[in-house]
C-alpha cells in the first residue's frame, strides 16, 4: 500500500513539473510573439493600434515568427473592418430618402467605394497566398509585390474619398460622425497592413537576392 502511494505521488509530482514546464514554455512564447509584434508595428503609422488589432492573434505567432504572416494577419483584420464599416452605411442608406438626391448620392456612393476596397482587400489576400517563401514561385513576387501595394493603395484612397464626400446635417450628426469613426479606423488599419507588407516584401525581396548570388 506504501509503495503505491508512493508511486502516486511520483507520478504525480511529474505531472506537476509537466504542467509548470509546459505553462514556462506557453509564457515565453507568447513574450516572444508579442515582442515581435511590437516590433514590426514600429514600422507602421499608429503603432499602437496596430499592436492593439494584431496582439488578439498572437496565439497564431507561437510557433513561427514570420514578416508574411504577420502582413496576412493584418489584411485579414483590415477585411473584417471594411465588410463591418460597409455593413454600418449600407443600414445608413438603407434609411435615406432616395429623393433627397444630395445625402442619398453621397452615401451610396461612400458605400459604393466602401465595397470596392472590399474587393480590392479581399484580392490582396488571395495575392498574397500566391507567394511563395521557396523555389521557383519567387519569380513572380515582383508581380504580386505590385498587385497588393496598389490595390491597397487604392483601398486608402476610396476611403479617404468616402470621408471627403460626406454629406453635411442633414443625415444626423451622429450618424455621420459614426460613419467618419468608422472610415477613419479602417484607414488606419489599412495604413498599418500596408507597412507590414512594405516590411515583409524588403524582406523577401533581400533574402532572395542574396540567395540568387550564392
Amino acid at each position: 500500500m506504501a509503495q503505491i502511494h508512493s508511486l502516486f505521488c511520483f507520478l504525480y509530482s511529474l505531472l506537476i513539473i509537466s504542467l509548470v514546464r509546459a505553462d514556462h514554455t506557453v509564457v515565453h512564447r507568447h513574450s516572444r510573439a508579442r515582442a515581435f509584434i511590437e516590433f514590426q508595428c514600429r514600422t507602421t503609422l499608429y503603432p499602437s493600434l496596430c499592436i492593439r488589432t494584431l496582439s488578439y492573434y498572437i496565439g497564431d505567432f507561437t510557433t513561427t515568427l514570420s514578416r508574411k504572416h504577420l502582413a496576412q494577419i493584418a489584411l485579414k483584420v483590415t477585411l473584417g473592418r471594411a465588410e463591418s464599416t460597409r455593413a454600418y452605411v449600407t443600414g445608413v442608406a438603407k434609411g435615406l430618402d432616395p429623393k433627397e438626391a444630395k445625402d442619398y448620392q453621397a452615401i451610396r456612393q461612400c458605400l459604393d467605394q466602401i465595397s470596392d476596397g472590399v474587393d480590392l482587400l479581399t484580392n490582396c489576400i488571395k495575392e498574397m497566398q500566391k507567394i511563395k517563401e521557396h523555389g521557383s514561385g519567387s519569380r513572380n513576387f515582383p508581380w504580386r509585390e505590385s498587385n497588393v501595394k496598389t490595390w491597397m493603395s487604392t483601398a486608402l484612397t476610396d476611403a479617404s474619398m468616402c470621408i471627403n464626400g460626406l454629406p453635411g446635417r442633414s443625415i444626423g450628426g451622429k450618424t455621420k460622425a459614426m460613419i467618419k469613426a468608422k472610415v477613419l479606423n479602417l484607414q488606419h488599419v489599412t495604413s498599418n497592413a500596408l507597412a507590414l507588407f512594405n516590411s515583409f516584401a524588403a524582406r523577401y525581396r533581400l533574402s532572395h537576392v542574396k540567395k540568387h548570388k550564392a
